[in-house]
């Protein structure tokens, strides 16, 4: 074989090789608006074979097509969890994308940014010293748990904007990526729902969701919805403190509302679920979502 034809075939399996990989896109074309500033740098560490990121001060959004073959149009915007404090990439973010594409959907995972955390810092909330735990008293639908922290406040605004951000790039290469504009979705997981929740109440132009699924993400703020609300889904354990009812209250904001949605409360879970395998009723809550879905024509093409 010639050099060149050589070359061409070396640059040919790059590309290919390339292509195979999901490509992760900035969300925005400089610093991110209000953390230009932030100066902790990110970090990816493992967990149990699950990437967790924390210190997120440049949002993405990676791109997972499904097989043309299999596309139905539908897209969905995969918000991961982690109490606004780091990010569940794999368990709440990939393997979510992966399972969606198997059913046609096109994904895109969500790196929005957390709040900046020193070495060595604490990023969970206090233990409480052993003093039994109180449910919250829920308004509204605000079922945050720390409300009145002025920094997790102006974090979760900024999720908000990331997740708005990430809806006008997908309607914008609809086209490319073979989505129907009227077929996007949020999908969160525990703080990833609130900031999910956060965009439908926010209902800017071109940067809101046709369609709401909230795993375990009950919302962040007071639940003050548009006319123009869409169908919401949500999936929740019946023991999951402040959780449970905070998705209650939330399925209750919709019905207030007169708006469509649809809840699954399942017994004998206390904690986030993702896609893992309990030998539970709760393991089929990806069928319910489909059915779901297929109720409201957002699998048609």
């Amino acid at each position: 074989m010639k050099p060149s034809l050589r070359l061409f075939s070396a640059l040919s399996l790059c590309l290919c090789a390339f292509a195979a990989d999901p490509a992760e896109l900035r969300l925005w074309p400089g610093k991110a608006p209000g953390s230009e500033n932030w100066t902790v740098p990110e970090s990816i560490t493992s967990r149990g074979g699950n990437r967790v990121a924390t210190n997120v001060s440049d949002p993405t959004l990676t791109v997972y097509l499904p097989d043309p073959a299999k596309a139905n149009g539908a897209a969905m915007v995969v918000a991961p969890g982690g109490a606004l404090q780091a990010l569940s990439l794999d368990s709440e973010g990939v393997r979510v994308a992966e399972w969606l594409n198997s059913k046609g959907i096109a994904a895109f995972v969500l790196k929005y940014r957390v709040r900046q955390q020193q070495p060595g810092q604490n990023a969970g909330p206090s233990p409480g010293g052993g003093a039994p735990r109180q449910e919250l008293t829920i308004v509204k639908g605000n079922a945050n748990p720390a409300q009145g922290d002025a920094v997790l406040d102006e974090v979760l605004r900024m999720g908000v904007a990331d997740a708005q951000q990430a809806l006008r790039l997908v309607r914008r290469n609809a086209e490319q990526w073979h989505v129907d504009t009227k077929r996007v979705g949020m999908m969160g997981f525990s703080a990833g729902g609130g900031v999910s929740v956060g965009v439908i109440v926010a209902n800017a132009p071109g940067a809101s969701a046709d369609f709401l699924v909230s795993l375990y993400g009950p919302s962040l703020q007071d639940v003050n919805l548009p006319d123009n609300a869409p169908p919401l889904f949500v999936a929740v354990g019946s023991n999951h403190f402040n959780v449970t009812n905070g998705c209650i209250a939330l399925f209750a904001e919709w019905k207030k509302a007169g708006k469509s949605a649809e809840i699954h409360v399942y017994d004998q879970v206390t904690a986030g679920f993702a896609l893992q395998q309990r030998g539970q009723p709760v393991d089929t809550w990806p069928d319910r979502l489909l059915d779901w879905m297929q109720l409201h024509k957002l699998l048609t093409p």
